[in-house]
């Protein structure tokens, strides 16, 4: 199978979330047209090295993509529609993230217009006390009046929300769960708070004065969510996605099914012939490498590829795919991996169906530990 997506990287925002971890600078005085123009040339040296023959998704991230202005997401939107949209057909799925207070309606109607079909908001919550104390700028009423103008022209839209976050309750969380299921979207992603290196937050921790929810909460918080968004008519189709019919992310699907992607942009990531790479990051030296921005290449074994199928598959609700397994591997899944599944079976984190792998409900709150488990165990002959 060829490549089957993209995902671009536009690492420029209006302000710095306490959280994010992201390759990220801020906007102001950054020489975004070089840049633009350095992701153009990065992209035709890729698909002439590493061509495909049909795209199914494009995603871009940031960063906030939409903190360009109007006519640098328009030079976007035509580097886009010049070298990738002519790879993909009427199946795409073309995704641009963005921020509820940082997309003029301006810019909607050129991402409209240059061939985009999903947006997805970086809400993460509804309360204004919680959004100002993790860094955030918009407001809930923002938050309604983007997505309204948003789906006057999109059907496809994605909201993010984030729990465990500093002196969050479980009432804020029912409400932003509630809240979210009034706007007229077809996709949320629910995160908790994750204590990356060298954010605000995590000086913040060291310092002792990040008041967290304590583990239990956190994992209430959680189930609170699945169960609130469920009865909400979205079906939960990954640890941390929820989506109504037919609205799956495919795009992440690509990731979780191990397969191939082209990772554009200044600290971007791919994988291409069983190949992860990694990019330059500096936004500097990004714009002057001379070749590929590639700062960092790791080719996978086969046993490699097979842990990273199990770890990264059994996120998805459906799990693994014992045809797919073998018919990408070349080999039964029992006889890579009967021996963990032995060890597995008993706990009741997993189970496997005659034609698939995949966590419990009982698993899912305990998905890293059973993550862990693949790791290093594959007996291959």
């Amino acid at each position: 199978m060829g490549i089957r997506a993209a995902y671009v990287h536009i690492p420029f925002c209006e302000h710095i979330c306490y959280y994010c971890d992201f390759n990220k600078v801020f906007l102001k005085n950054q020489p975004v047209d070089e840049y633009l123009d350095a992701l153009e040339r990065e992209i035709e040296l890729t698909l002439k090295q590493y061509p495909t023959d049909h795209l199914e998704t494009i995603f871009i991230g940031g960063g906030t993509p939409t903190a360009l202005n109007e006519p640098q997401m328009q030079r976007l939107m035509e580097i886009i529609q010049k070298h990738l949209l002519p790879l993909t057909g009427d199946d795409l799925e073309y995704t641009v993230e963005s921020n509820p207070d940082g997309v003029s309606e301006e810019k909607l109607d050129i991402m409209k217009a240059g061939g985009v079909n999903r947006v997805s908001f970086g809400v993460q919550s509804f309360d204004d006390g919680l959004l100002e104390r993790i860094g955030r700028t918009h407001r809930e009423a923002k938050v309604a009046q983007t997505l309204d103008a948003a789906a006057k022209r999109f059907d496809n839209i994605s909201v993010d929300l984030m729990f465990g976050l500093p002196n969050q309750t479980l009432d804020q969380v029912r409400y932003d769960v509630s809240r979210a299921l009034q706007l007229p979207i077809t996709h949320i992603s629910s995160y908790s708070l994750i204590l990356e290196p060298h954010t605000v937050f995590a000086i913040q921790e060291r310092k002792g004065k990040l008041p967290l929810p304590t583990q239990d909460l956190e994992a209430e918080m959680y189930q609170v969510m699945i169960d609130t968004i469920e009865a909400g008519g979205y079906a939960q189709y990954e640890i941390s996605n929820f989506a109504q019919t037919g609205k799956e992310s495919r795009h992440n699907r690509v990731y979780w099914e191990n397969d191939e992607y082209y990772g554009f942009g200044a600290g971007s990531h791919s994988y291409i012939n069983q190949t992860r790479r990694a990019n330059i990051a500096p936004i500097p030296h990004y714009i002057k490498a001379e070749g590929l921005p590639v700062r960092k290449e790791t080719p996978l074994t086969n046993v490699e590829r097979m842990e990273e199928e199990m770890f990264l598959g059994l996120r998805m609700k459906d799990g693994v795919s014992l045809e797919r397994f073998q018919t990408k591997y070349g080999v039964a899944f029992e006889d890579v991996f009967g021996d963990v599944m032995k060890r597995l079976l008993p706990n009741g984190l997993v189970e496997q169906t005659e034609t698939h792998i995949r966590l419990t409900p009982a698993g899912v709150p305990l998905a890293n530990e059973v993550f862990a488990e693949f790791i290093g165990e594959a007996q291959v002959q």
